[in-house]
């Protein structure tokens, strides 16, 4: 437990990606959930801080202030300061030290903060799971991990949909269970069309979050700036790498020593978005393009299932152009 008077004296900083919460918030904070496989209730009463702003002496103190005179007890507490950009971050993990906290109460108290401050911030149960929409083409390899950890608890989500330009037969082996699934072919002459019906199951579904897993397609600038800050994409390389077709033989013909995965935020600059995580692999002499192609798999399935936790723990902050992650 962090003691509330130990926090620095400092100041708070730009919001994350995608921590804005349309649904309307219960009036306390009292959450029980179940178990995926007991359907037992299970008690869970943290609550996930984030917040961001030009840096100034005392806003830790007013932000921790308003915590404790809330009835909250803090958990864990991240912060970071860019001398750089003059911009402050931090994130706060708490409980109710007693009675259930008044949510409303203490989200106006936030506001009038955050109107002082020019301050971005999120607040939310650990309870309240992120709606997830997944798009993916012929390769399935970072899909059916990302179910496996979904399923397995690893990553607590809502996937609302899985959408595809490619059928459901190519997927026959993939138990999808109740997710919709969602055939989206596309051609040159379709991909307005295509990618309106994208932006259509997103705002139906009320997604938080789309996720390209080896989706193959590269997103029109229109769409990626609809989904800027809540669209993470897996890219087939240690970025700044190798671009176009055939990253791993690209790799291969030049006797790279490494070869690596980056999960990124999608922008309008193709895997040009903020850095969220990144991985490497050693090569030697004797791997061929096939054996880079598989452990390019391992590395891209990894990286994409830790960017996604970060995500759905309200671990990653833009800082402009980067990140900041506060890891767990």
């Amino acid at each position: 437990m962090v003691s509330m008077s130990n926090l620095a004296s400092d100041a708070v900083a730009l919001v994350g990606p995608g921590h804005i919460d349309h649904r309307a918030p219960p009036a306390v904070w009292n959450i029980v959930s179940r178990d995926r496989n007991t359907g037992r209730s299970m008690p869970s009463l943290n609550n996930i801080l984030t917040l961001s702003c030009l840096n100034r002496p005392g806003i830790v103190a007013n932000v921790s202030t308003t915590l404790y005179e809330s009835g909250a007890n803090i958990l864990d507490a991240q912060q970071f300061d860019d001398t750089e950009t003059g911009n402050f971050f931090m994130r706060v993990v708490f409980d109710a030290a007693e009675a259930p906290i008044e949510l409303a109460r203490l989200r106006a108290r936030f506001e009038e903060i955050a109107m002082t401050l020019a301050m971005k911030w999120s607040l939310r149960s650990s309870d309240d799971l992120r709606r997830v929409f997944v798009l993916v083409s012929r390769l399935d390899h970072c899909l059916v991990d990302l179910l496996y950890r979904w399923r397995s608890g690893e990553l607590p989500m809502e996937i609302v949909g899985i959408g595809a330009n490619y059928p459901r037969e190519t997927y026959a082996h993939i138990d999808f269970g109740d997710i919709p699934f969602h055939f989206l072919p596309v051609t040159k002459q379709t991909k307005l069309e295509q990618e309106t019906q994208i932006w259509e199951l997103v705002r139906s579904s009320k997604c938080d979050l789309v996720v390209l897993a080896r989706y193959m397609q590269i997103l029109s600038d229109g769409l990626s700036v609809k989904l800027q800050g809540r669209c993470i994409n897996i890219h087939h390389s240690f970025l700044p790498g190798f671009k176009g077709a055939k990253p791993y033989h690209q790799a291969h013909e030049r006797g790279v020593k490494l070869i690596g995965a980056t999960a990124h935020y999608v922008t309008a600059d193709l895997d040009e978005g903020p850095i969220i995580e990144q991985d490497v692999e050693t090569i030697t002499h004797r791997d061929t393009p096939e054996d880079l192609i598989r452990k390019g798999r391992d590395i891209e399935r990894r990286v994409l299932a830790r960017a996604l936790a970060n995500h759905l723990q309200d671990r990653v902050l833009l800082n402009r152009n980067k990140t900041i992650v506060f890891s767990g």
